[in-house]
């Protein structure tokens, strides 16, 4: 009887899955469209082909469906894909570091609409801002989590592992790019390219 438990329960997750990602898109594109204030749930969960209560399940509220905004933006980021090289690059360090830089890239290039608007409007709308500060608790932690993986002699001489997520922060950042793509004409590869490079410098031995 266990099989057939684990399939279903199996089966159940990849549903609860979809159904957050369906509604995390919907909510992207209506708050890009109509802003926060002209997004509501009902609106969100018609356009997800869900009841409002399935939204309200899986966010809790209007300002738990903010954070869906990151889930959206992490999604078209391909953060499966950062999962499979990072495991992938299990035990390379700089390979790892690479992998991580790719992600950030991918989000800015494909989810910095989402991450400006939140930026811009937590001002006037603080669950935007919790959203926002969501979304950097998560990286900082994928991060914190990766670097107290490695051995310390990967390290250069006074990095540790607070050291290279503040350093890493400074150095990657969606403003970082912005400048760099839309006034200096850079291709996002090349701001990858350099990322990675630059951090590899400053934090590996």
């Amino acid at each position: 009887m266990s099989q057939p438990r684990t399939y279903r329960s199996e089966l159940r997750d990849q549903q609860a899955r979809q159904t957050r990602s369906v509604i995390a898109a919907q909510a992207r594109r209506a708050f890009l469209e109509s802003g926060w204030a002209g997004t509501s749930v009902r609106s969100v969960a018609v356009a997800a082909g869900v009841s409002e209560a399935t939204v309200y399940n899986v966010y809790g509220s209007k300002a738990g469906l903010a954070v869906s905004l990151i889930d959206a933006a992490e999604e078209e980021a391909d953060v499966a894909r950062a999962v499979a090289e990072l495991t992938e690059h299990a035990g390379d360090p700089r390979a790892q570091l690479g992998a991580f830089v790719a992600f950030d890239r991918r989000l800015f290039e494909r989810g910095g609409d989402v991450l400006r608007v939140l930026a811009e409007g937590r001002r006037q709308h603080p669950e935007l801002g919790d959203a926002y500060d969501e979304g950097r608790r998560r990286g900082d932690g994928q991060r914190r989590q990766l670097f107290s993986s490695w051995p310390t002699s990967v390290w250069r001489r006074g990095i540790d592992v607070d050291r290279a997520l503040a350093v890493y922060e400074m150095v990657v950042s969606p403003w970082a790019f912005d400048v760099a793509v839309t006034e200096r004409g850079w291709a996002p590869a090349d701001v990858e390219e350099l990322w990675a490079g630059a951090l590899a410098e400053l934090l590996l031995a």
